[in-house]
């Protein structure tokens, strides 16, 4: 499957001294694309509701200064649909980690979507709120900023994403959320292994497609582990 764009960003744009480039693929990654074992995963919808809401863009990257962007599109809109063989398999394959922020949300959206369970999930929300308890800030724009001296513009957050085209500031925002997780992940394991709480993450991690599930099914708001007389 042919890039539909690639886009450099400089290194000043980034905060990174290498050049970044940003690839935009119709409807699944390519045949021959190969990410490595550990992959950072990032999604954009239209909304905060995975009933509701619809998947627009699954973000991509092996931690190598590049990002792919799968673009999914209704066939109303010409596009593929959740017709993405290839995604779908690195999603379910056990041997691939998949790094992502606030894991939670993504895992229930791409498992909801795409008729998938997830596999091999490690989430920095979960670990900065392990060791990071110095602070209730435990958004991606501030542990980049704080952990890795990087800023993170969240300007974005909340344009159409939905647009069958979608704009270069678009592409760059929805680049930079897995740019940096790889170098996240290493600050934040080194804190779990230090303060002896990595094998805890493990096993919230593990938990994690299992939680998606309950969400999905609405127990986000009346918690099944909660205690009520």
């Amino acid at each position: 499957m042919a890039y539909l764009s690639s886009l450099l960003l400089s290194g000043d744009t980034m905060n990174d001294p290498r050049n970044v480039v940003i690839h935009l693929h119709d409807g699944d990654l390519p045949d021959a694309l190969d990410l490595g074992s550990v992959v950072a995963i990032d999604t954009e919808t239209m909304g905060l509701n995975p009933h509701r809401d619809r998947l627009c863009l699954v973000q991509l990257s092996s931690g190598n200064g590049e990002a792919h962007l799968v673009q999914i599109k209704p066939t109303r809109l010409g596009g593929r649909g959740y017709d993405c063989p290839n995604l779908k398999k690195l999603l379910t394959d056990s041997s691939v980690t998949k790094l992502m922020h606030f894991a939670r949300f993504d895992v229930a959206v791409l498992q909801h979507n795409l008729g998938i369970t997830l596999t091999s999930v490690v989430c920095t929300k979960i670990a900065a709120r392990l060791v990071y308890t110095f602070t209730d800030r435990h958004g991606l724009a501030y542990l980049c900023r704080e952990l890795l001296g990087i800023e993170l513009s969240k300007q974005q957050q909340s344009s159409d994403w939905g647009a069958v085209n979608l704009t270069e500031d678009q592409k760059r925002y929805a680049a930079a959320d897995v740019l940096h997780l790889h170098a996240l992940w290493g600050k934040l394991e080194a804190m779990l292994i230090r303060e002896e709480r990595r094998d805890l993450a493990q096993d919230c991690y593990n938990f994690l497609p299992t939680r998606a599930k309950l969400d999905l099914l609405g127990y986000d708001v009346s918690d099944i582990f909660a205690h009520r007389a």
